[in-house]
């Protein structure tokens, strides 16, 4: 039974694959966790070990293997049964790199998850996606750009203003900051983390970013061996003795990044 104060519960997933010649791979092992409402919470991991596809079962565009996945306390199938609302609702997405529509406008762009549920109605598609610009950063004149005309930032901050149109209370990303340089990382990190003291949603993102693990996350989980090693505030995952632990958190950059916090 997952608690009214959980947001994402993950009950004993495995995720595995087969090659079609009787070969499987098992990506996820077993996997348990809970993030509670209101949570920052990262994941990291080597790469190939199954971050993303974490991340795509637990917004419906990958089913489990076994196991389930709960979203503020409903499966994927409790929302398809459900007409008052979606998973789309619940949950907003910011991809890597995007995922921008390249045809669309900044506009249509923010605009697009209104008209798929259905609003039609274009003076309150235009307030709400306006109020959403602002919100992260952007004004009325961004709003007839392509995306070709975007720098890396903009195209982060018209992604994110696209993921949080249907006021969702969780939002995903995956590697939010990949890609842009170092100014750039941090106003997005800063960004967020108002949009979060405002909003009180709950946020999951992949990333290998140290700075955004130091600067946002309230926990962290490490995937690693096929399971979840540790889901903990990061001084206490730097005590953690796992091997991957020791080369991605202690290697001299990590050092420099944390070197001021103690459990």
């Amino acid at each position: 039974m997952i608690g009214t104060a959980v947001a994402i519960g993950i009950d004993h997933v495995w995720t595995q694959f087969s090659d079609g010649l009787g070969n499987v791979k098992t990506v996820h092992q077993d996997i348990s966790m809970s993030i509670a409402k209101g949570e920052i919470a990262g994941l990291v991991g080597a790469s190939g070990c199954g971050k993303t596809t974490l991340l795509r079962e637990i917004i419906g565009l990958q089913v489990p293997s076994q196991g389930k996945i709960y979203l503020m306390g409903q499966t994927l199938g409790d929302y398809l049964k459900d007409s008052t609302k979606t998973a789309a609702q619940v949950c907003g997405v910011l991809f890597q790199r995007g995922a921008l529509f390249s045809a669309l406008d900044v506009f249509e762009n923010v605009a697009f998850p209104l008209r798929e549920i259905g609003i039609n109605e274009e003076r309150l598609i235009e307030h709400l996606v306006f109020m959403k610009l602002v919100t992260v950063g952007l004004n009325s004149h961004d709003a007839w750009l392509k995306p070709a005309e975007l720098s890396g930032g903009m195209i982060k901050r018209v992604a994110l203003a696209r993921a949080l149109i249907l006021e969702p209370g969780l939002l995903l990303l995956d590697e939010p900051t990949a890609g842009l340089d170092p100014i750039a990382s941090q106003d997005f990190v800063d960004l967020l983390a108002e949009l979060h003291r405002q909003l009180h949603f709950t946020v999951v993102l992949v990333t290998h970013d140290l700075d955004v693990l130091r600067d946002l996350c309230t926990k962290v989980a490490v995937l690693a061996d096929q399971k979840i090693i540790a889901f903990e505030p990061l001084p206490a995952i730097l005590a953690c003795g796992h091997p991957f632990v020791r080369e991605f958190f202690h290697n001299p950059r990590a050092k420099r990044v944390f070197r001021n916090l103690r459990r």
